[in-house]
């Protein structure tokens, strides 16, 4: 059997199990990466044939030979065997079970297989309980604090199930969903250590539950732990390191892993949306962009992901791009979470802040843990000037994800507001470290330690030479490098900064003050260096202008000729008017 047709047949097997436990994300994400196995050429017909997104150029762009993948995807290198299916001793109960759970009545499923000694049985039993538990305590939030609010509602089931788990595991009796649970619960209770260790366990002897693994990554907050992991090699553990190396900000290790995937899933979105992610956190625009046009060609109603592609928009100000995006997903399906963010996108390039944070809330009433959302409303309030209710929302984010820079830099923002530049600075610090190659959030710490109550203008130095170094697309970096240089009285320093800014001005065909600035700087340099040819030809440029440059020009002009003369000068006819 070939590596592709073998992958087939594990996923469609996968599939069936995991529904049958009722694992329906595990078994929407198994379903979606089974369509999406490349085809065999010889099979090709214009019906099944679709266009192969992208792929080449990622692959020209991030191959490296550091990363190691399984050896060919699709053949598992230990051996997995296929779960044995228990209907006999489950039966109708089960399916009764099965059927309460399906309509959200999690206690009636539990109580109808309270006798029942399955392993199907007891892990849907033990499911139901600590989904009807969830269900509970998101009830008693709503209740004592409101949807937005804090509390510290529990769990009430999360014992129970973890005794009766931790009794099956040390008897040897528990099977690889059991597992899952078992870490799931663990999770929940801050047992990390136990908890990365069962997961572990679930998925080297049940590889194709995404649940599980994705609980596993979240339990992975560094590459020592990540690393640390004792793996078996099958073609999943590659699905599983490139969204670690994403979540761990390693988006181009992240990168060489889908582009190796997609060697067997060539058709997979998932994959596609993976890749737009990881270029996303790049800054590379255009090419999201594109793969996020050709998912919804794909895939019209897709809705997730989507609020990335929407972020997107709004930072290139593709203003009818985004209103045709929020419509769709309105039409599509308007109270999910990703359309609600999408909507507030919408209202925020419009200048509605009020109504942009209505869509905020909305999308958090959906998902109080839906982190962008909170990070978005944060920026609401900052435009709308309402620092404490922006420092909230941050707060909030940091609490769901201590990992998302874009919280922490907002915090720093917000702070600096309020005229607090240490507290700003210490936001500051920790989104570059979370994200040091931004060169957005370089430039907030100088720019915040050159604020009048610091004035630590060498920290900023520093700050202003990262940003540089870091593909600055806003062009700040170098004209503060070298104003600040200036200030500081390092002439030379200043002018080599206000050459490369000149230099990169002219590339990109801009114009402005910022090279009226620097042509003159470097016209009186040269001057006082006595080097009045390259003097001359800043000045001659400066002549271009209409403003109060135009004079000054003229002035240095006649100060150089006197000098090379050797006596004062008042003939200015040669000059142009």
């Amino acid at each position: 059997m070939s590596s592709k047709e073998s992958c087939r047949s594990e996923l469609r097997t996968a599939i069936r199990q995991l529904s049958d436990r009722c694992l329906y994300s595990a078994s929407k994400w198994a379903a979606e990466q089974l369509v999406g196995i490349e085809l065999d050429p010889a099979k090709f017909t214009p019906s099944n044939t679709r266009f192969q997104r992208g792929s080449s150029s990622i692959r020209r762009r991030y191959r490296t030979n550091e990363i190691a993948s399984t050896p060919i995807a699709g053949i598992s290198y230990v051996s997995t065997p296929a779960m044995e299916e228990d209907e006999l001793v489950d039966g109708d109960f089960y399916l009764l079970a099965k059927s309460y759970f399906d309509c959200r009545e999690y206690k009636r499923a539990a109580h109808v297989l309270r006798d029942q000694t399955g392993n199907k049985s007891l892990f849907l039993r033990c499911y139901a309980l600590y989904l009807a538990g969830e269900k509970r305590k998101e009830e008693e939030m709503i209740e004592l604090e409101g949807p937005l609010g804090k509390s510290d509602a529990e769990n009430r089931e999360l014992v129970a199930v973890e005794r009766e788990l931790s009794t099956l595991r040390k008897n040897g009796t528990i099977d690889p969903f059991g597992l899952y649970l078992y870490g799931l619960v663990l999770k929940e209770k801050g047992i990390e250590n136990l908890a990365r260790t069962v997961l572990l366990e679930s998925v080297n002897s049940y590889p194709w539950n995404w649940n599980a693994w994705s609980e596993l990554q979240s339990l992975c907050t560094s590459i020592d732990v990540l690393n640390s992991l004792n793996l078996n090699n099958h073609w999943m553990k590659d699905f599983f390191f490139a969204s670690a190396y994403q979540e761990l900000r390693m988006h181009y290790e992240s990168l060489v892993k889908y582009e190796y995937l997609q060697g067997t899933f060539g058709f997979s979105n998932y994959i596609q949306a993976q890749i737009a992610k990881a270029q996303y956190s790049l800054r590379e625009f255009d090419q999201v962009e594109a793969i996020f046009e050709d998912l919804l060609r794909n895939d019209p109603y897709r809705v997730e992901d989507m609020d990335m592609y929407s972020n997107v928009l709004y930072a290139k100000e593709c203003f009818s791009a985004l209103s045709y995006l929020a419509h769709r997903v309105f039409m599509t399906d308007k109270y999910r979470p990703e359309s609600c963010c999408i909507i507030g996108n919408y209202y925020s390039l419009k200048g509605q802040h009020e109504k942009s944070v209505m869509y905020f809330r909305r999308a958090l009433k959906l998902n109080k843990n839906y982190l962008s959302a909170w990070t978005l409303m944060g920026h609401e309030f900052v435009e709308m000037k309402n620092t404490p209710a922006a420092v909230d929302a941050y707060r909030r984010a940091v609490d769901i994800n201590p990992c998302d820079y874009r919280a922490w830099y907002g915090l720093g923002q917000a702070y600096e507001m309020m005229g607090m530049p240490f507290y700003a600075l210490y936001y500051f610090r920790k989104s570059v470290f979370l994200q040091p190659n931004d060169s957005r959030l370089w430039i907030a710490m100088a720019q915040c330690y050159e604020t009048e109550q610091l004035r630590m203008l060498e920290e900023a130095i520093k700050c202003y030479r990262r940003a540089a170094n870091c593909n600055d697309r806003e062009a700040i970096a170098l004209h503060q490098l070298a104003k600040l240089h200036c200030e500081l009285g390092r002439s030379e320093e200043a002018a080599l900064y206000y050459r490369k800014d000149l230099e990169r001005m002219e590339v990109e065909e801009r114009e402005g003050p910022n090279m009226v600035e620097a042509l003159l700087y470097l016209a009186t340099y040269y001057k006082a260096q006595k080097r009045f040819e390259e003097a001359e030809v800043y000045c001659t440029r400066l002549l271009d202008y209409t403003g109060p440059e135009k004079e000054t020009a003229k002035s240095l002009l006649r100060g150089m000729r006197s000098t090379q003369s050797g006596f004062p000068s008042m003939d200015v006819e040669h000059l142009p008017p």
